[in-house]
């Protein structure tokens, strides 16, 4: 993670959305297409891949800055929950907007995080908490993907919360997510699969059923104010049998086998994990899971205790870090901002900081084979800093030190 592959007075060519060639300047001026391609000057600047933002929560109706009075005045996140504030608060307003309406709020987002060099973010649902909305939240993210320049990777997140409505009856939404929430996702939203003209290759002949789903991952909130460990594997046990990949809110609160249930599972990425133990990390190494560390939440909230980076770096487990931007506990689309926080709270390096929030961000995604890196053939999302060295990314913070975003090959 320490290993940037700086390249001095260096280059990128690209042509259409692909990266053509990355070397010395000298080098790559030598090159026939480059001689008939449109300059961008970055001298003085570091060129860097796009940040991978690999968990957002990016769809919703309105801020909760009430309770970020609240939480000044002393009371807690569990507390507030309790109270029927945090997700739920969230979900009434999300229940009560019209698509248009979250989609114009995405859209303003969308238009944030490339302006602070995100150019690829895993988008949550989670603040419908019943299928209609759920599925709405998702329609948006899809539309909002389809329009922008900023890729979105849509995820699942219906066990986020238990709503209101099912408070005494928990295991109910359970079989809620199982039984109608996951299969409605994984069909496009219809509940069973779309007929088109997509041809089976191993067929002889007709149509075939094309599924697309409205998710590429199933997320699950483990926690003790949310889904204990027993629904959490219930319910990615079925969004895995739906062909969803799986992602775990895991340990952020409490030490309660997030983790773990992330390695058995053979999840993609255990996210917060706060309160993750050596054991855990080993757990994680051992699986191949991706841990990615939100810093910014403790930031925000207050908390003393950060999430155990350098014993995960130590082990060999993958470290991503993501902004969990949402409207509750992480407000901030800016991932420059995480990294400084990632180096002055978790004791990691701004090269592990930066690999973390690119490449590794990227295989958190599932998408490392063409983002996330500077390399020939991987898609062409570059932004340029105005700093003359890559330290002082995290070094002068909470400033905006993205002077170009390159997108596709697109300068934005």
């Amino acid at each position: 993670m320490s290993e940037l592959g700086i390249i001095p007075r260096g280059a990128v060519l690209t042509r259409g959305e692909k990266i053509l060639a990355v070397g010395a300047e000298k080098q790559l001026l030598r090159l026939p297409e480059a001689k008939r391609a449109r300059e961008v000057d970055a001298r003085g600047c570091v060129v860097m891949p796009g940040f991978v933002d690999s968990h957002s929560h990016p769809a919703f109706a309105a801020s909760r800055v009430k309770e970020y009075e609240m939480r000044l005045r002393g009371k807690s996140y569990e507390q507030i929950a309790a109270a029927g504030g945090g997700i739920l608060n969230s979900a009434r307003k999300v229940r009560a907007a019209s698509e248009e309406k979250l989609l114009e709020h995405l859209r303003h987002w969308s238009a944030e995080f490339l302006r602070h060099g995100t150019t690829t973010l895993e988008a949550k649902s989670g603040y419908g908490l019943d299928l209609e909305s759920e599925l709405k939240m998702l329609h948006v993210i899809r539309r909002a993907n389809k329009e922008g320049a900023l890729d979105l990777v849509p995820t699942f997140l219906g066990a986020h919360a238990i709503p209101a409505e099912f408070r005494n009856k928990r295991d109910q939404y359970v079989r809620l997510i199982i039984e109608k929430m996951i299969p409605a996702v994984s069909n496009g939203g219809t509940g069973v699969p779309a007929c088109g003209s997509i041809r089976d290759s191993k067929s002889t002949g007709g149509d075939a059923c094309a599924t697309i789903s409205l998710a590429e991952f199933c997320d699950v909130f483990c926690e003790s104010i949310a889904f204990t460990v027993d629904e959490s594997r219930q319910i990615l046990l079925a969004a895995k049998r739906a062909g969803l990949k799986l992602k775990i809110h895991a340990d952020q609160l409490t030490r309660n086998g997030g983790a773990r249930l992330a390695a058995e599972l053979g999840a993609v990425s255990a996210d917060h994990l706060e309160c993750a133990t050596r054991k855990d990390a080993c757990a994680l190494k051992k699986a191949g899971v991706i841990a990615t560390l939100l810093p910014a939440v403790n930031f925000f909230l207050g908390n003393s205790k950060p999430a155990p980076a350098r014993t995960f770096i130590e082990e060999g487990v993958p470290v991503a870090l993501a902004t969990d931007f949402n409207p509750g506990t992480c407000p901030t689309p800016n991932m420059q901002l995480v990294i400084a926080i990632a180096c002055s709270q978790l004791r990691m390096t701004p090269a592990e900081a930066i690999t973390a929030a690119t490449i590794n961000g990227a295989h958190a995604v599932c998408r490392a084979a063409r983002i996330g890196s500077l390399e020939a053939g991987k898609q062409a999302d570059i932004i340029v800093l105005d700093v003359p060295d890559y330290r002082e990314l995290a070094y002068f913070f909470g400033v905006n030190h993205c002077r170009a975003v390159i997108k596709k090959g697109r300068v934005l």
